[in-house]
C-alpha cells in the first residue's frame, strides 16, 4: 500500500493504481471524459488533468500513477482554465443541436460545457469536411460532425471486444472513426454504448425519446443463460431500443451481443404467439396455461406408461436461464426416468 494526499485528504491505495482510481476510492471527484473503468486509460480528452507537487506542469489522473508521498491538487483556477478550453477545442466545429440530438439530456460533454460554463465559443472554426464511408454496422448510425475523437469506442471495440473494426482515420479536425480494411464488424454495439455524445445512435427505430419522455426497465437478456442485463427504453407502451449505461453491473458490465442490443423486434410482431396452444381435432387452438400444463402432463403420462420413460426426449433451450435448464433435465430424470435430454446450445 502506499500513502499520497488528494486535496488534503490523506488516501491510502495499493501499489499499481492511478491517481483517478485513488481519488475515486476516497470519494474524490475529478472530470472526466475518455475515462471508463473496464478500459484502459486513453488520455485524450484532458479533463482529468491535476496538479502535482514537484512537477513542472499538470497532467492528467487518469494515466499517472498514485506514488507514495504524493501530494495532488484536483480543482484550482489553473486546473479549471485548462478544462474549459479543452471543451472549447473539443466544441470547434461541433454542431450545437443539443435539442434535436439523439443524446441530449444524458450527453457527457453536454454536462461538462454547464459545469464549467462554456457558453461562447471563443475559438470558432470552420466545419469539419469528414468524407468519412457508411458506418460499419447497418444497426447503427453515425454522425461524425458530433464526434470529439475521445477514442472510447476505438478502445472498447479493441480491448473489450477483441474485435478491433474501427479506427481513428485522417489527420486535424478532419479526422473520424472508419472502418479497419480487412476485419469484419460483429455490430455487438460496443461502440454505440460507451460513446459519450450523440455521434453513434441506435439505427434500428426512428422513433425517439429523451431519458425523462422513456420509461426504462432493466431485465435480463432471454437469449442465453448468461443473463446480461440491459434496459428497454420503453414509449408509448412499445419499446424503442435497448441501453446499457451501468458499466458496472454483473455479469456483462455493459457490453452485449447483436442478439440482445438489437434483436428485440419480434417483441411487437405480429405474428407472436402470446398465449398457449393445444392441437385438437387437428387444429392448434389457444388456450389457458393450467389447460396446456395439465394436457401436456397427461400426454407424457400416457406415453411412458405405454411405451416406457425412453420413448421420452426432452430438448432444453439455449435461451433459457442455467437454472430453468437445471430444473427441466432433473423433471426428465427424475419424474419421467428418462437421461433423453439434448439441448440446442447452438442458437
Amino acid at each position: 500500500m502506499i500513502n499520497l494526499t488528494i486535496d488534503g485528504t490523506p488516501v491510502q491505495v495499493e501499489k499499481g493504481q492511478t491517481i483517478l482510481e485513488a481519488a475515486n476510492s476516497a470519494g474524490i471527484r475529478i472530470p472526466t471524459m475518455c475515462w471508463m473503468k473496464k478500459m484502459r486509460p486513453i488520455g485524450s480528452c484532458r479533463m482529468c488533468v491535476v496538479e502535482v507537487e514537484g512537477l513542472g506542469k499538470p497532467v492528467s489522473a487518469c494515466d499517472t500513477m498514485a506514488a507514495a508521498d504524493m501530494k495532488v491538487t484536483t480543482q484550482s483556477e489553473l486546473l479549471h482554465g485548462m478544462r474549459r478550453d479543452a471543451l472549447s477545442l473539443m466544441l470547434v466545429g461541433h454542431p450545437l443541436d443539443c435539442p434535436v440530438c439523439d443524446k441530449g439530456g444524458e450527453c457527457v460533454l453536454q454536462d461538462m460545457v454547464w459545469e464549467f460554463g462554456v457558453t461562447e465559443q471563443p475559438t470558432p472554426g470552420a466545419q469539419p469536411t469528414r468524407d468519412i464511408e457508411r458506418y460499419i454496422s447497418p444497426m447503427i448510425k453515425q454522425w461524425a460532425d458530433r464526434c470529439v475523437l475521445c477514442a472510447r469506442c476505438v478502445t472498447a471495440c479493441k480491448e473489450v471486444k477483441g474485435i478491433g473494426c474501427i479506427e481513428i482515420k485522417g489527420n486535424g479536425f478532419d479526422s473520424y472513426i472508419g472502418p479497419v480494411e480487412g476485419v469484419d464488424c460483429i455490430s455487438c454495439g460496443e461502440c454505440l454504448s460507451v460513446c459519450p455524445v450523440g455521434a453513434l445512435t441506435d439505427g434500428i427505430r426512428d422513433e425517439k425519446a429523451r431519458i425523462w419522455q422513456s420509461k426504462r426497465i432493466t431485465t435480463t437478456c432471454g437469449y442465453c443463460g448468461v443473463g446480461c442485463q440491459f434496459d428497454l427504453n420503453v414509449l408509448n407502451d412499445k419499446i424503442i431500443r435497448v441501453t446499457t449505461t451501468d458499466h458496472d453491473k454483473l455479469p456483462n458490465f455493459g457490453s452485449l451481443c447483436i442478439k440482445g442490443r438489437f434483436a428485440w423486434e419480434f417483441v411487437d410482431h405480429p405474428d407472436r404467439l402470446t398465449k398457449p396452444l393445444v392441437r385438437r381435432d387437428g387444429e392448434l387452438r389457444e388456450t389457458t396455461w393450467e389447460d396446456a400444463l395439465h394436457t401436456a402432463a397427461k400426454k407424457i403420462k400416457e406415453v411412458r406408461d405405454a411405451h416406457g420413460p425412453d420413448s421420452i426426449a426432452g430438448f432444453a433451450s439455449a435461451r433459457c436461464t442455467n437454472e430453468d435448464n437445471y430444473v427441466f433435465q432433473k423433471f426428465f430424470r427424475a419424474v419421467i426416468g428418462t437421461n433423453n435430454v439434448d439441448h440446442c446450445a447452438r442458437l
